[in-house]
């Protein structure tokens, strides 16, 4: 891969970023539409044939599908997402849309997540167009809307409106794997084979509206509070799922150390950086994000509600269901405002051997781990029609950056020699598609 399509990937990286993608959530977007057809542009100039599609009106994701060299061969598909959460101008170092170059690196909102990876991608793609050089099955791409609330108006809205595109594939690869971690003399590059669930939920508690001077029984938000209480002191049980038990043992070979089951909380300490790999994915999780109740200080209100970000571990779905309803007790009732099964890959498969082969190609110190994300991708809208997804996005990084810090984080910035890399461990990664 040539120095040229990787500062190619810099160029469309710091483009993408001045294109403001900001996503709120609950419909309050700026529209993806004019990054979309930037997209669009970039590859119908190399001879594909994209197609933009919209959810809403500026709601915009691009679609195109690049004929394989074999029919018969398994379409893949490569996905990725155009908005990117707010940022604050004021806490910056530089504007956060401006897409600076500096001190080795694209600064801006989406550098990370995912712009860069985005800009990755296309150049891959359009070095490979332009060589004439083509994947074994069709080579999909999605690049999306809304993947920084619940992809209905991205994911979902493609995977349901547009299934065709994705005929014939089976698996995929997106965000948040593929990255350097430095531990101690190692490099420990986790992929992606999975995430915990999404259970985000509104909680509501009722009872009867009243004079905030006269005694309440009942009081709704007294009895929200203790519910809410209780589930934020929870103390939830570890589970090791094959995925998490999959890189603690890929860890302690690549570390040459020992990692205690019976105390992962003070392992993950321990360990430092690769520690949190792990932290948050050996356990299920519900933290209180919102509250709401009442409208006047000596009004006792008929209603309150809470809204809780629930995660769980792939296979634990329903023992977490049971748990909540426990902890809230009969008075509060729950619905979902999301609810996103848990995917998982397979780490022991030959995808993830040619991933592993592909970073350890460009990086012989590589020691490349399965790992389960805390968060939640595109992934659970693709998974829900039969496409298994890894996270990774390649990414050789210096041990200064930190690199979970840069998501939805301040500064957030990629290095220019880190997408150099992460183009070319892409483009020998397609040549195993």
């Amino acid at each position: 891969m040539s120095a040229k399509t990787a500062a190619e990937a810099a160029e469309i990286c710091a483009d993408l970023i001045r294109f403001d993608t900001t996503n709120r959530g609950e419909g309050v977007a700026r529209p993806e539409r004019p990054a979309a057809e930037h997209v669009a542009g970039l590859l119908d100039e190399a001879g594909a044939a994209p197609v933009v599609v919209e959810s809403a009106p500026g709601r915009a994701s691009v679609l195109a599908r690049l004929p394989g060299t074999d029919p018969s061969h398994p379409a893949f598909l490569v996905h990725g997402h155009l908005d990117v959460v707010p940022a604050d101008p004021a806490e910056w170092t530089v504007p956060p849309f401006s897409g600076e170059v500096r001190d080795g690196c694209v600064w801006g909102r989406g550098a990370v997540d995912m712009k860069g990876a985005l800009a990755m991608t296309l150049a891959t793609v359009r070095r490979r167009l332009r060589e004439g050089r083509r994947t074994r099955g069709d080579l999909v791409l999605a690049f999306l809307a809304d993947e920084e609330c619940t992809g209905e108006y991205g994911s979902r809205y493609v995977a349901r409106e547009h299934r065709d595109f994705f005929a014939g594939c089976a698996e995929a690869i997106s965000e948040s794997g593929g990255f350097s971690v430095a531990a101690g003399g190692a490099r420990i590059y986790p992929i992606a084979t999975g995430e915990r669930g999404t259970a985000w939920m509104r909680l509501t508690a009722r009872g009867t509206a009243g004079h905030g001077s006269k005694p309440a029984p009942d009081n709704p938000v007294a009895e929200l509070a203790h519910a809410v209480s209780r589930l934020a002191a929870h103390e939830w049980p570890v589970r090791l799922t094959p995925g998490v038990r999959a890189l603690l043992d890929g860890l302690a070979d690549a570390l040459g150390t020992t990692i205690d089951h019976d105390r992962l909380d003070a392992e993950a300490a321990r360990l430092g950086g690769v520690g949190r790999l792990f932290a948050g994915t050996v356990r299920n999780s519900a933290n209180p994000t919102r509250l709401d109740a009442g409208y006047k200080v000596n009004v006792v209100p008929g209603t309150a509600s809470a809204q809780v970000d629930g995660r769980y571990l792939p296979g634990t779905g329903d023992e977490f269901l049971a748990t909540v309803d426990r902890l809230l007790g009969p008075k509060v009732t729950r619905e979902f405002v999301n609810h996103e099964e848990a995917p998982a890959a397979d780490p022991e498969g030959p995808t993830f051997a040619a991933l592993a082969a592909a970073l350890r190609a460009e990086d012989p110190a590589a020691r490349p781990v399965p790992y389960v994300m805390a968060g939640g991708t595109d992934a659970k809208s693709f998974h829900r029609i039969g496409v298994t997804s890894f996270g990774f996005t390649p990414l050789a990084l210096g041990a200064d950056l930190d690199y979970f810090g840069m998501f939805h984080g301040v500064d957030e910035r990629v290095p220019l020699d880190g997408l150099a890399f992460g183009t070319r461990v892409l483009d020998r990664f397609l040549d195993t598609r």
